[in-house]
């Protein structure tokens, strides 16, 4: 499970996974877990997330001679996805135990909505940060995520890549997409804290809009679509992050806590409800007493 707490500072709005322990009872709760690693102090990002975020890099060029592998095993150029479409970019992670599928699922539930095709109006171009992860990852990711969407004849537009680490950080350059390496459950360094966005890129390769979080609005994403096919490229966004970070599946207390404040705030939902129930029974009664009495006076 997982608790996402805000840490306002100037102008960002960071909102990163960290352990119930430190976090207010107010806090936002979903499904997916994790647990601090360091403290955090005040407004102070944790010391393992002062290298990761996002920076807008508007209109930069994507390293299109970049090599990948597609969920096929097939080897492929960035750029073989440019010309005449333009297409939605994902860096995530297969493996990844807790936002990027969250980040994937944004996507698919976004694009349901949108009326555009993909592999006919635009390409979803997913690449796996983790040089580590293999095309048979890729493929299970990919059919996950078409199964999802719901339309498995646009199997087609939908890339999933994975590739060396030079390749991998020449596109994570590019986007700004900044990532570090961080200890699994077991201690070696298998996961990675990175933040959450998605890019279009125009048909040229071209960074034309990020949108930032988990959860995207089809209207938008519908409109950057249409904007990032005729190469026009848009304006930042807020920089508002979803950081994820060094997650442990066998850490039952953690779960228990969040279950904890979750039937918490269920408790203090039904007693609001109830008060405010007794209270509109209570005036419609007084108001009824009133009337009759009014009536006797009149009578």
């Amino acid at each position: 499970m997982k608790n996402r707490r805000t840490i306002r500072g100037g102008w960002q709005v960071a909102t990163l996974c960290c352990s119930l322990l430190c976090a207010p009872l107010f806090a936002q709760v979903s499904s997916y877990g994790d647990k601090q690693s360091g403290e955090n102090a005040g407004d102070q990002l944790p010391q393992v997330l002062q290298k990761v975020g996002v920076s807008q890099h508007l209109n930069q060029q994507l390293p299109l001679d970049a090599g990948f592998v597609d969920e096929s095993g097939k080897s492929v150029k960035l750029g073989d996805y440019f010309g005449k479409h333009p297409a939605l970019l994902s860096l995530v992670y297969y493996n990844c135990p807790m936002l990027c599928s969250e980040e994937l699922d944004g996507i698919s539930s976004a694009l349901e909505m949108v009326k555009l095709t993909p592999g006919k109006d635009f390409d979803v171009i997913v690449i796996s940060i983790d040089p580590s992860e293999t095309p048979a990852q890729a493929a299970k990711s990919k059919a996950l995520y078409v199964k999802r969407y719901g339309r498995p004849e646009t199997a087609p537009g939908w890339h999933f890549l994975t590739g060396q680490r030079p390749d991998i950080d020449a596109v994570t350059n590019a986007v700004g997409f900044g990532y570090v390496r961080v200890p699994g459950p077991d201690g070696k360094l298998s996961q990675f804290a990175h933040a959450s966005s998605i890019e279009l890129v125009t048909t040229d390769g071209k960074l034309a809009q990020y949108y930032l979080g988990v959860e995207y609005s089809p209207k938008d994403i519908l409109l950057g679509l249409i904007d990032a096919s005729g190469n026009k490229i848009g304006s930042p966004v807020a920089n508002i992050l979803t950081y994820c970070y060094h997650y442990d599946p066998q850490t039952n207390k953690h779960s228990l806590i969040v279950a904890r404040v979750v039937q918490f705030g269920g408790m203090v939902t039904v007693a609001g409800l109830g008060g405010f129930m007794f209270l509109m029974f209570r005036r419609d009664v007084n108001l009824a007493r009133e009337h009759d009495l009014t009536k006797k006076e009149n009578g």
